[in-house]
């Protein structure tokens, strides 16, 4: 049977995408480590901790959520304040898919907030790697608890409802989507993260993909939620790493109370 020239293109891209999911998951599981990863941690990445206890139940003010952000003095190098948002995050992440829960997150890819709107006081902070150009970005927010709950919840549930699936970028290019649990340390009240794995084309026809860590924790009435995306290199320590300092951060914050910082 002979494929007019369109079925041909759309054959091939979806043969490359299949071929670019299957190294990008052999290149994110034999990554090395960054430079600050702490070898105190355990072998899935995730330092031991203990549950945090949620707190006095009042919100943070807005002092109190800035005190609360992962920044990169904690990091250190190679990172440091953001240059501005990349290309690929309307290239790749600004995309279409038939599943209801799919695109949804696809749009909480896309707006870094699976959460939705915050309902009072937040903060964020957003970082580049100097080394892999990947970013970062770490937010604490309040929303109600039983709302993220429910959204850990669906979050929780993606791996099994959209391990594997196709987008349609605004341009038309098709892409292949992959989703994966990713563990976290034992941090927070609740917790969930997944790393998606995003390939296609350039417009150029260059195979590319964009990994991309999605992280939330609810500590007490306020939650963070982290991104960590790139081209390049994107390490998982880094993702566990700051979550578990954040989250520790937050709840000690929360124990002051609404006490002036």
């Amino acid at each position: 049977m002979t494929h007019p020239p369109a079925a041909r293109a759309l054959l091939a891209s979806a043969l490359s995408v299949t071929a670019l999911l299957a190294t990008a998951g052999c290149a994110v599981d034999d990554e090395p480590r960054p430079r600050w990863f702490s070898a105190s941690a355990s072998a899935d990445g995730a330092s031991p901790a203990v549950e945090q206890p949620a707190g006095s139940g009042a919100a943070l003010t807005e002092a109190q959520a800035q005190a609360a952000l992962v920044t990169e003095a904690d990091l250190g190098e190679p990172w440091g304040p953001t240059r501005g948002a990349r290309t690929w995050r309307d290239g790749l992440l600004k995309a279409t898919t038939e599943d209801r829960d799919c695109m949804r997150l696809l749009d909480a890819l896309y707006t870094e907030e699976p959460f939705g709107a915050p309902k009072g006081p937040q903060a964020t902070s957003a970082l580049d790697d100097g080394d892999t150009d990947a970013q970062l970005r770490y937010r604490v927010a309040a929303h109600p608890p039983a709302d993220v709950d429910r959204t850990l919840d669906w979050m929780r549930s993606l791996p099994g409802r959209c391990g594997q699936f196709t987008a349609t970028t605004t341009r038309g290019a098709v892409e292949g989507v992959e989703v994966r649990d990713l563990p976290l340390p034992p941090v927070g009240d609740a917790r969930q993260a997944l790393r998606v794995t995003l390939a296609g084309e350039t417009e150029e026809g260059e195979l590319t993909y964009l990994t991309m860590d999605l992280a939330a924790v609810r500590v007490g009435e306020e939650a963070i939620t982290l991104t960590n995306a790139g081209l390049d290199e994107v390490y998982a320590e880094v993702t566990q790493q700051a979550v578990q300092l954040g989250a520790q951060r937050l709840a000690e914050i929360r124990k002051q109370g609404r006490a002036q910082i």
